[in-house]
């Protein structure tokens, strides 16, 4: 057990278990399965943005996407448009959403490499460019995602909602990345020191442009499911998964100085982070008390998981 409660990630698991204790407590246990499949679902979506973007933090100090929102608001859009409600469009729809995500992550490597600007810049300079593109691109239309999809996005597979399928699966090759090949290797590496992963022959410009890629597309998957499952593409649904991308990947136990990544952790958090939300509304607390409430747990879930001698530093 000492162990196991040294591992950063545990702590996100501990808190967002206490909430949905709490929550079923005040609801005498009347919504134990609703809430759970409910948690399950809504946390999946931050999942696929959070693995991407986590692998981005993990290149070390600086690297960060805040595209992701946008690429997600053109994805959905556009998929949806070329769609058009159509069952036999669906696999075409996966695909331009993708490769509306390579677009992205490839831009937004150009800007970093090309330009020599800060990766916090190029991606949020990116974000705007992405985000006209979705407001000329979808001009008020709200079109209905085809049946077939809508029904698999909202529907379960053994009593596990199906997006949560879907981001387990990418959590699982997200680790098979990340601890069985060279790739994962590379990129903790040039996390923990870009000078020294050079001299030791890494392609570090090839490893960052694919791992901007990689986040891209998970984002662009992410609004191409989000989509489907708010039953249609809106211009602002990706806005709550720019702060909630990057806060899943550390309050999961991600060095946020690069060079250690936790696929584990992001489930945790984003479990933790919606039950809370879930459970101040189940209390009945105003939106104003329930923002400050929420920064206050969220600060001591990242306190306990990073110890008091990091918290120091």
């Amino acid at each position: 057990m000492k162990a196991l409660f040294a591992k950063p990630w545990i702590w996100s698991f501990v808190a967002a278990v206490s909430v949905w204790l709490a929550t079923i407590g005040v609801t005498g246990g009347a919504s134990t399965v609703g809430l759970s499949q409910a948690a399950l679902t809504f946390a999946a979506f931050s999942v696929l943005v959070g693995i991407g973007q986590m692998f981005v933090i993990t290149l070390g100090p600086g690297n960060i996407d805040l595209s992701v929102p946008a690429t997600m608001a053109l994805a959905g859009t556009v998929a949806l448009k070329y769609m058009d409600g159509q069952n036999g469009l669906v696999l075409h729809g996966l695909i331009i959403a993708i490769f509306i995500g390579g677009g992205v992550g490839t831009l937004n490597y150009a800007l970093i490499k090309a330009l020599r600007i800060p990766p916090i810049i190029a991606t949020l300079s990116m974000s705007f460019v992405v985000q006209s593109a979705a407001i000329w691109t979808n001009r008020g239309l709200r079109i209905k995602p085809p049946q077939v999809l809508a029904d698999f996005t909202t529907s379960t597979s053994l009593g596990i909602p199906n997006i949560a399928l879907v981001a387990l699966l990418m959590s699982a090759v997200a680790w098979v990345l990340l601890h069985r090949t060279p790739y994962g290797r590379w990129i903790m590496a040039i996390g923990q020191s870009l000078p020294a992963a050079r001299m030791a022959g890494i392609a570090v410009d090839g490893n960052r442009f694919v791992t901007y890629l990689f986040c891209a597309i998970l984002a662009a998957i992410c609004g191409y499911l989000l989509a489907c499952f708010s039953g249609g593409a809106a211009l602002n649904m990706g806005s709550e998964y720019l702060l909630m991308s990057i806060a899943v990947v550390v309050i999961g136990g991600t060095a946020v100085a690069g060079g250690d990544s936790n696929v584990p952790g992001i489930w945790g958090a984003s479990l933790f982070m919606f039950l809370v939300v879930s459970m101040l509304n189940t209390y009945g607390v105003g939106a104003g008390v329930r923002l400050i409430m929420t920064g206050v747990i969220i600060i001591t879930v990242i306190l306990l998981a990073s110890g008091r001698k990091d918290a120091i530093r």
